[in-house]
């Protein structure tokens, strides 16, 4: 079996080959006998994978497929998706969390239209010109729409890493980045990528190996996560004054203030007359 033989991150060790060959194996025979069937992985286009992989950022997968399959019924390109409103595609996202993704996803829709004729491979080798894409994301689009020989690493990914070759959480992600690359089987990017995710998800999870993820979600109820949800959830049936909010959300004047403020900047909201609305 090929290894890449690609430039390592600094830092890194050099795994033996042999190591590497064992890692593969026991990899892709779990990914042969426990393999999901999800919807995205049916599917080589880049733009429908985009979408899967905003959704599922800090989200669970039962939660996305669903989400996923209304998505790319109702906007089953990305032109499709640019030439809806904001309002519209808020409204679909509602329920799946972190809201900010949407705008997010919907500016990449308008800019890759805009300026790359359409064209979501192109944007992604300019993800940096690209909202609310960053590497990981750029080149996981790349690996499942072209089987691309480049590497990502996400939270099971690097959890599988650090299980597996006994590296110290504190281990940081340009490093681990170059583990990966030392790993990657040439021509096998996407199958590669599919089996560590499902065998990160199934085998080395959180709960058996006790790595815990860089970044930790808080509790939903009571959070500012929450009241954001229900102030998306009253504007988009209508624009509202400050009272208005303040009065079905209840709590401090002026927390509410300041979380309507932040989502002002954050181009999900607009104040325009006295009354907040969700921006077009």
């Amino acid at each position: 079996m090929l290894v890449a033989m690609l430039s390592l991150q600094s830092g890194s060790r050099t795994i033996p080959r042999e190591t590497v060959q064992r890692f593969q194996k026991k990899v892709f025979s779990f990914y042969q006998q426990n393999k999901r069937e999800l919807p995205w992985r049916n599917t080589t286009d880049p733009y429908k994978i985009l979408v899967s992989e905003l959704m599922l950022q800090q989200t669970q997968v039962s939660r996305v497929i669903s989400y996923y399959e209304r998505w790319i019924a109702r906007w089953p390109t990305i032109s499709d998706l640019a030439s809806a409103s904001r309002a519209e595609v808020l409204k679909a996202w509602m329920g799946l969390g972190y809201n900010t993704r949407a705008v997010y996803l919907h500016k990449a829709a308008q800019k890759i239209v805009a300026e790359y004729d359409g064209d979501v491979l192109t944007a992604m080798k300019q993800y940096q010109e690209i909202p609310g894409v960053g590497r990981y994301t750029a080149q996981a689009v790349q690996i499942f729409s072209r089987n691309t020989d480049l590497v990502t690493v996400d939270t099971n990914i690097r959890r599988i890493f650090i299980a597996e070759f006994h590296l110290s959480e504190e281990l940081s992600m340009r490093e681990l980045w170059g583990y990966a690359e030392q790993c990657l089987p040439l021509g096998r990017s996407r199958e590669w990528h599919n089996a560590l995710m499902d065998y990160g998800a199934l085998h080395q999870t959180a709960k058996k190996t006790g790595i815990r993820s860089v970044s930790q979600q808080s509790e939903f109820e009571g959070s500012d996560r929450q009241r954001r949800a229900a102030v998306l959830r009253l504007l988009l049936s209508g624009p509202a004054s400050f009272d208005t909010i303040h009065r079905a959300l209840g709590g401090e004047r002026m927390k509410i203030r300041k979380i309507l403020g932040k989502m002002v900047d954050e181009d999900l909201l607009v104040l325009q007359n006295k009354r907040y609305q969700v921006k077009e």
